[in-house]
């Protein structure tokens, strides 16, 4: 690739038409539409562009089976720029996953389970002897430049007989290193209305749209009352579809209550990559289209919500002298077929395609 490239009659998500030089791996340039010079121009007239896509929940450690997936697979070849693994790893692999950052072409940041085995089993918080308290502290002490949060997988099948002690000491574990939390909510017990009113401002319900017995909403498709005043308490609502955890009538239900969006994430691995729901990023985007978002809420799910979430606002901006980190995408007027975690089926009529990304100042086809 040379040094300077320019996007040519790329258009932001308001519709305004702009070239963008990249140099050197940042934006050198934003001008008027065909005007841009450098020795590679890559023509994507009437393509979108925004900051590059961010999926808050994913899971980016290859070796475990059935939640694990390559980085870059589920990261630049779907259009997104930065992921963060959502608790694959405790303090036993934190340091393999952290390496595996610096072989990717995708930005990784990870939540770092409060279990120290992490998903090698999917009852990871059944046993409260791998909690290691000590533990967690040293990994994050050991790897504070990619650790954001911690995560709790607070449903029935994950902590069994524990019932809420985990998300307990998760609560302690989060004071100690200020470190704000991921709750996994699913089936219970724990109940839901034990779970939720131990979440503070900046931890994040992911499946907040699940269509489980144990959700947010009540059988009409009402908020609960622990909902409303998690919002009010500043905590942050994360869709994390995965593959049994989003449904259209519950999604249905939070927009006609204006519910909503803080971020759309993908809990995309292998099978779910693969096989379903998920498929990618561009998939579920398209599912918050077809439920009557604008183009300019979805997007701002995964770029400017997320970065904000973070607490890295460059990644949400297109800036000249910012790192160049960008998604390419169209929107076609081109029926699709959806279909929830819940085998729901919808028709849309318009489809998000991710087209290609700028990443480590590179430009990488979808």
């Amino acid at each position: 690739m040379k040094e300077r490239f320019v996007l040519r009659n790329v258009k932001r998500v308001n519709e305004e038409e702009m070239d963008i030089v990249i140099e050197n791996g940042k934006i050198a340039e934003i001008t008027k539409a065909g005007s841009g010079r450098g020795q590679q121009v890559f023509d994507y007239s009437g393509v979108y562009v925004s900051s590059g896509w961010i999926d808050l929940h994913v899971h980016a450690y290859p070796d475990f089976d059935p939640y694990g997936d390559e980085i870059d697979e589920i990261g630049v070849k779907q259009g997104v720029t930065t992921i963060v693994d959502a608790g694959s790893c405790g303090a036993d692999r934190i340091a393999d996953l952290v390496a595996s950052r610096e072989r990717a072409k995708t930005n990784l940041f990870a939540f770092l389970n409060i279990s120290r085995i992490g998903l090698k089993r999917v009852d990871e918080l059944s046993n409260l002897e791998w909690i290691d308290k000590e533990k967690v502290v040293q990994a994050f002490n050991e790897y504070k430049e990619a650790i954001v949060g911690l995560k709790a997988r607070i449903s029935k099948s994950v902590v069994r007989d524990s019932g809420i002690e985990p998300l307990r000491i998760a609560r302690a574990l989060s004071s100690e290193t200020s470190l704000p939390l991921m709750v996994h909510i699913g089936s219970g017990p724990p109940n839901i209305e034990e779970v939720i009113p131990l979440l503070e401002k900046r931890d994040v319900i992911t499946h907040y749209l699940n269509g489980k017995q144990n959700n947010l909403f009540d059988a009409n498709g009402n908020p609960l009352q622990v909902l409303k005043d998690a919002i009010g308490r500043g905590v942050h609502l994360d869709v994390g579809h995965g593959t049994a955890s989003f449904s259209f009538k519950v999604a249905e239900a939070a927009k006609r209550h204006h519910i909503g969006l803080d971020t759309i994430s993908t809990d995309i691995y292998r099978g779910n990559r693969l096989n379903g729901p998920v498929y990618s990023m561009a998939n579920v985007l398209t599912k918050f289209l077809y439920l009557g978002y604008s183009l300019e809420e979805v997007i701002a799910a995964v770029t400017t919500h997320a970065a904000d979430w973070l607490k890295k606002p460059e990644l949400g901006r297109i800036e000249v002298g910012d790192v160049a980190n960008l998604t390419l995408f169209t929107v076609q007027n081109n029926p699709i077929t959806l279909i929830d975690s819940e085998g729901d089926k919808r028709i849309s009529e318009r489809r998000i395609e991710a087209k290609g990304v700028v990443a480590s100042g590179e430009f990488i086809e979808c």
